[in-house]
């Protein structure tokens, strides 16, 4: 079996089971999954992939783990064993992702192997993609004022603009690692559009609509996106989905709002700087076709 070890938000819980998922049709053996970490996990909605979409989530059990990583089981040891300093002593099936952009190396993983890593790259599961779309398909239908704007969105050239703030702006720790992206990005991104869309609407998402409102000045016809709040948040990936293009910020989140969008004619615009301040080789995390500004 494959198990894929998960933590973090929606966006990053769909990466790693997504790297998982190609892995395990690779090796022809199940994908389960070790939200064990979830326990005590206070971000963010907690385990999400289940609840949210159509994919098959079948947990690992801790006899699973242990049958993969052994001696290094407990959750001390296994703290010790992400060290790059002691690589050489995990077992052979403890995969831990060596560096931020595309390892290649994936492919040669035994059977049996447990995954450690956020595998922020396309390039890991893009040989499988329609697979993936097929289990991030959503399971419950689009309700009242979700299902009004997605109405309005199939009636216009609709443009998804996501400015993520919330601990990006407010955390000092997490504002010096991932930074914010600049007001000059979204209104380059904006011309960009301009300049290639007729009648462009904009549809804007937001955990600090009330921010965006008072310093990104719009010219075009807009909506503000903000109800949906907690459990309910991830019906703002899915209505960037139904978007034409998109304007994503350095989320995960939205991120996959535009990948889920299957339209060849698309067009996304990406930070090219996604970090503030981090040593992580970003080269691999956007898609060739993704326009970074």
């Amino acid at each position: 079996m494959v198990i894929s070890n998960l933590i973090g938000g929606l966006g990053n819980q769909m990466f790693q089971y997504a790297a998982g998922k190609a892995l395990s049709l690779e090796h022809g053996v199940d994908l389960r999954l070790d939200i064990s970490e979830f326990a005590n996990y206070e971000l963010h909605q907690g385990f999400e992939l289940e609840r949210v979409f159509n994919c098959k989530t079948e947990i690992a059990t801790e006899a699973d783990v242990r049958k993969i990583l052994g001696w290094q089981f407990s959750s001390g040891l296994r703290r010790i064993m992400l060290r790059p300093s002691v690589a050489p002593l995990r077992r052979t099936g403890f995969v831990v992702e060596p560096h931020y952009r595309y390892w290649s190396g994936i492919g040669k993983t035994p059977r049996d192997c447990y995954l450690v890593g956020y595998w922020q790259s396309e390039k890991y599961f893009q040989d499988v993609a329609p697979v993936i779309r097929a289990d991030f398909t959503f399971k419950s239908p689009l309700i009242s004022r979700n299902a009004d704007i997605a109405e309005q969105m199939s009636q216009v050239s609709a443009i998804s603009l996501h400015v993520r703030r919330g601990d990006y702006a407010n955390n000092p720790n997490t504002t010096a690692t991932h930074g914010l992206c600049s007001l000059a990005y979204y209104q380059g991104a904006i011309q960009y559009i301009a300049e290639r869309v007729e009648q462009p609407v904009f549809f804007i998402f937001s955990d600090d609509v009330v921010w965006v409102k008072e310093n990104l000045k719009m010219n075009f016809p807009c909506q503000y996106v903000d109800h949906n709040r907690e459990a309910e948040s991830y019906n703002d990936m899915r209505l960037m989905s139904l978007c034409q293009h998109h304007i994503i910020a350095n989320s995960s989140f939205s991120w996959w709002g535009a990948w889920l969008n299957q339209s060849p004619e698309k067009i996304v615009i990406a930070p090219e700087r996604w970090f503030n301040q981090s040593s992580n080789d970003t080269r691999d995390l956007l898609p060739d076709s993704w326009v970074k500004l």
